[in-house]
Order: structure tokens, then C-alpha cells, then sequence
């Protein structure tokens, strides 16, 4: 029997999964991209996730079930080629998910602790000590995974709520605040692109889908742990924006682009700021990478179950589905081998596709499931607008992620054209 979810439990659900490790691995890389528009940038991201919202608010009521995103898409578009490929690039974007929560750990971890004296060196010891620590977690038990994402929801919203009110303070007769101007800002294409590299900061809300066959009184909970969550994020996110970019010059956000939320609380609170700021990163990302874990183990389960992967993936390793394993040693490659913006970029194509997929589901279903069709298609003609600035603004500054983003597409629907064909003989 599962535990009933409140209202209360499910708003954590989301806003956890969003203010994982996503704003301490990207803010720096957020302002690199947009200056002193960075707030814009992250308003522009929350604004599709939010309408990106009203489609999994329909989908969740009509078609509540534990296979969230995965269960949707195939609801629109039947168990196809399309709908499998779809599903897989689900399960490999919380691999990239998981790879930029490690390297957030990893780069923030050795501020912290050296070991080697060598920062690179550092950086690839602490990335794969965390996920082998976080698998042994997810093997150990499933209970443990989820009270510790309760614990450490509380705890880096604590810190980073007080990080916004010293920092806010310190804000005034700080010379930096200049920043903000709108002549500091870059183009707003450019802004509009920062904030869809940064994208993966928001994708965290979906996991509210996966819980809604538990949510009491769904007709009016479901709704309300989407928008709250996802509104909340928007704010926290622009403030913490607000503060960064107010207190600290381009060149020093720059020079500790992987760490800047730490460098920021510095002029206030000195070494103490940095370090509380440094713990905090640590156990958001922690914790994020146990959630994520377990959540893309599901995800890759789930979608052997709807006959989208060979049912090999149905099989348990050491008490748990195979692919918990198989998620943990992808991610411990892809975070030793990629940068930090390549891996963004990827997650962030990938979720944009999955998102722009969803609202077309709503889209298609909207009589079926009582939703109004302009704000789904919106969402679909947003996101895929979204992916295309995305797409030329990294071709012309990063073209190894748009490379990977786009490979990592073609696999997906490449291998599961080869299974279903293998499939029917």
C-alpha cells in the first residue's frame, strides 16, 4: 500500500527536483551567457516551464499513473518508433541530468576539501566518488533515498532563502548593482538563448507526474503542486540572479563561473559565507543525484514494461531493476569525459524536446482530457522555438554539445527503429 501524498509532500516533490544541483551547477554559466540580464534569463525559462505545466496538469488528472512523461507520450502518439525513441531520450536525459549534478559536486567539493592539489585532478575524484556513494545509497534501500531528499529539501531552501535576505542587504551601496542596467544586458536573443541553455535549472516539476496516483484529491491538489512549485522556482531563481549579478564583478563570476553561488556570498559574509554556501551545494547536489538515481532507474523500467527496450532491462541486479546500474556507469562517463556547458546544452535539448513532445500530447488530447488546446500548442510552438535559438547559439560558441545533443537524439531513435524491427521478426 503507498503512502498517500498531500499537497504539502508534493509541492516539495517539485520545487526538490527543481533546485537540485541545477541552479548551483548553471547561475555562472547563466551569467556568462546573459550579463546582466541573467534575471530575464531565468524568467524566460520559467515561463515555459510554467506553460509546460498546464499540459502535465491535464495529462496527470486524465492518465494518473507512476510512468509520468513516459505514460503521456505514449497516450498521444501510441507505442511507436516516435514514442519509444522519445522514452529513451527521457531515460539518457537524467543521465546528463545526473552528469551535471556531479560535476556541480565535483566543482564546488574541493573548495572545501583538496586532495590532490590538482583542481582537475580533484574535480574527477570527488564526481565519481559521489555517484558510487549515491548507487551504493540507491542499492542499499529506497527509504533511505527519499529521506534524504526530505531532509535536504529543507535544508538548502533554508540556505539559500538566507543566502537571498544577506545578500539582498548587502546589495545596498554595492558598486556592483551597476551590473543590473539594461545596457549591461546582452541582446535579447542572446538572453532568450542563455535561458534555454539553463533550461535544466526548471525540468525537475515533471516528477510530480510520476507521484499523482497517490496526490489526495487529485481534481484540485495536482494543479495546485504544479503551479506553486513552479512559480516559487521562478522567484527564488530571479532573486538569487538579482543578488549574484548585484554583488560580485563579471570578471570574478566569470573566474569562478562553476562556483559563483559560493564566491557570491563572500562580500558579506566573508570565508563563513562561502563555506555555508559550499556545504549547502554539496547537499543539494547530493541529494539530487540520489533522486535522480532512482528516478531514471524507474524511468528506464518503465519503458522496458511498455515494450519500448529489450525486456533484458526488466531484469534486477543485486535487488534493484538493471538499470539503476546501467544509469550509474553512463553518468560516470559522461561526467569524466564532458564540460560543464556541453552537458547543459544537451540536457537542455533534451528536455526541451521531451517538453515541446508533451504539450503536443496536450494539444492532441485536449478533448479528451477537458483542456483548453491554445496553451499546450503555445508551449509546443515555444519549445521548439526555444531548442532552434538554443541550437544556433551553441553551434556558434560550443558546437561539441550541439554535436553530442544532436548524436544523442539520433541514437535514440536509431536503436529503437532497430529493436521494434527486431521486435516483429
Amino acid at each position: 500500500m503507498m503512502k498517500k501524498i498531500r499537497l504539502r509532500d508534493a509541492i516539495s516533490i517539485g520545487i526538490g527536483g527543481m533546485v537540485g544541483g541545477g541552479i548551483f551547477a548553471v547561475l555562472g554559466l547563466a551569467v556568462s551567457l546573459a550579463k546582466g540580464g541573467t534575471p530575464m534569463a531565468f524568467l524566460f525559462a520559467g515561463l515555459l516551464a510554467l506553460i509546460t505545466s498546464y499540459s502535465y496538469v491535464n495529462l496527470s488528472r486524465a492518465f494518473p499513473d507512476r510512468g509520468g512523461t513516459v505514460k503521456f507520450i505514449n497516450q498521444g502518439f501510441g507505442v511507436s518508433v516516435f514514442s519509444g525513441a522519445m522514452s529513451n531520450l527521457l531515460w539518457v536525459s537524467y543521465i546528463i541530468m545526473l552528469s551535471l549534478y556531479a560535476s556541480a559536486f565535483g566543482s564546488y567539493a574541493p573548495n572545501l576539501l583538496e586532495i590532490t592539489g590538482n583542481k582537475t585532478a580533484d574535480f574527477h575524484i570527488y564526481v565519481s566518488a559521489i555517484i558510487i556513494l549515491a548507487t551504493a545509497i540507491n542499492y542499499y534501500s529506497i527509504a533511505v533515498v527519499s529521506k534524504i531528499e526530505s531532509y535536504a529539501v529543507i535544508i538548502k531552501l533554508l540556505i539559500l532563502i538566507g543566502f537571498i535576505g544577506i545578500g539582498a542587504y548587502g546589495l545596498i551601496g554595492n558598486p556592483n548593482i551597476s551590473q543590473l542596467a539594461i545596457d549591461q544586458w546582452e541582446t535579447p536573443v542572446k538572453l532568450f538563448a542563455g535561458g534555454m541553455v539553463i533550461f535544466v535549472a526548471y525540468e525537475g516539476f515533471e516528477l510530480i507526474a510520476n507521484a499523482a496516483p497517490d496526490i489526495i484529491n487529485p481534481e484540485k491538489n495536482i494543479s495546485r503542486a504544479y503551479y506553486y512549485s513552479v512559480i516559487f522556482v521562478i522567484v527564488l531563481y530571479i532573486v538569487i540572479a538579482l543578488v549574484t549579478v548585484g554583488s560580485l564583478p563579471f570578471r570574478d563570476i566569470a573566474d569562478a563561473e562553476d562556483y559563483v553561488l559560493a564566491e557570491a556570498a563572500r562580500p558579506m559574509l566573508g570565508q563563513a559565507g562561502f563555506t555555508i554556501i559550499t556545504i549547502a551545494a554539496l547537499i543539494s547536489t547530493f541529494s539530487a543525484i540520489n533522486a535522480s538515481l532512482y528516478g531514471g532507474s524507474r524511468v528506464n523500467f518503465e519503458i522496458a514494461e511498455e515494450d519500448e527496450l529489450p525486456h533484458h532491462f526488466l531484469a534486477q541486479l543485486w535487488n534493484q531493476p538493471v538499470g539503476l546500474f546501467i544509469t550509474a556507469v553512463a553518468t560516470l562517463i559522461l561526467v569524466n569525459i564532458l564540460d560543464l556547458e556541453s552537458i547543459s546544452t544537451a540536457g537542455s535539448v533534451g528536455f526541451l524536446l521531451i517538453f515541446g513532445v508533451v504539450n503536443y500530447t496536450g494539444f492532441r488530447l485536449s478533448a479528451k482530457i477537458s483542456g483548453n488546446r491554445g496553451i499546450p500548442l503555445t508551449g509546443f510552438v515555444c519549445c521548439m522555438i526555444a531548442l532552434l535559438i538554443l541550437l544556433h547559439q551553441q553551434y556558434e560558441t560550443n558546437l561539441t554539445g550541439v554535436l553530442i545533443a544532436l548524436g544523442i537524439i539520433a541514437f535514440c531513435f536509431i536503436s529503437e527503429w532497430f529493436y521494434k524491427r527486431s521486435e516483429k521478426k
